[in-house]
């Protein structure tokens, strides 16, 4: 199983039916495990609009419903930010899933396409959880903690990253029982 495809039957698991975003190098897997699920995918033009499509979806859903937006990383995913300050000051509950580069480059800054440096703190400003996952395992996990964190206290954004190669990349995770929302 790709870490695209643990990613996204965790969401199914936690009932998602729509997310937002914009594919990119960077998130592919993905993309291609979208394919093969019944989740539906609304294309943004910009992050920072599928970001706040998100918001919206989750101020406008049913009590509980969580807005799930998609993005590559680097300067895509932190235009996801506004919005989820914005999300963060009003309390809605949006998720948001940010790609990386590869995780044996983070912190080198060795000039890949995308990098940026302190992507995670960007998001930790704006965010009441944010974990970067490392590998494919780790993804359903991260997943099942960021329900978990939405479900929670105060109705705050959550997010979690993860490296180019963990999206493509085959393991055998664990899918957890859902948890959280």
């Amino acid at each position: 199983m790709t870490g695209g495809q643990a990613l996204v039957r965790s969401l199914e698991a936690h009932g998602v039916t729509t997310v937002f975003g914009i594919p990119g190098t960077h998130n592919l897997a993905v993309y291609d495990a979208l394919l093969d699920s019944p989740i539906r995918h609304v294309s943004a033009r910009h992050e920072q609009g599928a970001a706040f499509m998100a918001d919206g979806y989750a101020r406008a859903g049913e009590s509980g419903d969580v807005g799930v937006c998609l993005s590559t990383t680097g300067p895509a995913a932190l235009n996801t930010l506004t919005p989820l300050g914005t999300a963060f000051s009003d309390s809605s509950r949006v998720l948001c899933i940010a790609s990386q580069i590869q995780a044996d480059f983070l912190g080198r800054e060795k000039g890949l396409l995308h990098e940026c440096s302190g992507q995670s703190g960007g998001f930790r400003a704006v965010t009441k959880w944010w974990q970067q996952a490392t590998t494919v395992e780790a993804i359903p996990w991260l997943v099942r903690e960021a329900f978990a964190q939405l479900g929670s206290g105060r109705p705050r954004p959550a997010g979690r990253g993860g490296p180019r190669a963990g999206a493509g990349a085959g393991g055998r995770p664990a899918l957890p029982a859902p948890g959280g929302v």
